[in-house]
């Protein structure tokens, strides 16, 4: 506890009406003591930030659930910030899909692509069913597949996946 140090001087003269003043003298030692304790006390029982993931919901083994193709939207991230993209999955050889090219841009970009196919996938089903395949080329950056799923995120898209290229797409590129 503080301590309080209290001294009174004895020597006063005989015959003045004066009061003697006492000095006070308050130790807070113990006081800076209880405070450092208290702080590593929080300090060590405390949780530090949590590390934020991005969630990842793999699909189970076996059969692959059915997509229509009026419900997909593939984009292929090529090399040197090009775009292509298509509507539907592109899984028949026999009826290659037309591949159209796009870019990053505000207007006239991938994401008014994915926003009038959302709408036209709400329109039918009446519900955000939109599947959007996700496909990068062995040269496409880094920052390209960032910033398509920024698109995801922007644009509320709840389910896409990135998924490996198919023989017909790895070829899109190449002319």
């Amino acid at each position: 506890m503080a301590e309080i140090n209290t001294s009174s001087d004895n020597g006063h003269r005989p015959g003045k009406g004066r009061s003697s003043k006492k000095s006070t003298r308050v130790d807070m030692t113990p006081m800076v003591d209880l405070g450092f304790l208290l702080i590593t006390f929080f300090m060590l029982t405390t949780t530090m930030l949590q590390a934020k993931t991005m969630e990842l919901v793999m699909p189970r083994d076996g059969n692959p659930m059915p997509l229509p193709i009026s419900k997909a939207l593939t984009i292929i991230l090529g090399p040197q910030n090009t775009i292509a993209w298509y509507e539907g999955i592109g899984d028949d050889p026999a009826k290659p899909p037309q591949v159209n090219r796009s870019s990053f841009s505000n207007h006239n970009g991938i994401r008014d692509i994915i926003i009038s196919k959302k709408e036209k996938v709400q329109r039918t089903s009446h519900k955000n069913d939109l599947m959007v395949l996700i496909k990068a080329d062995e040269k496409a950056r880094y920052e390209n597949v960032v910033d398509i799923m920024d698109e995801m995120l922007i644009n509320k898209i709840d389910r896409y996946a990135i998924v490996d290229m198919n023989a017909f797409e790895k070829g899109i590129f190449s002319e």
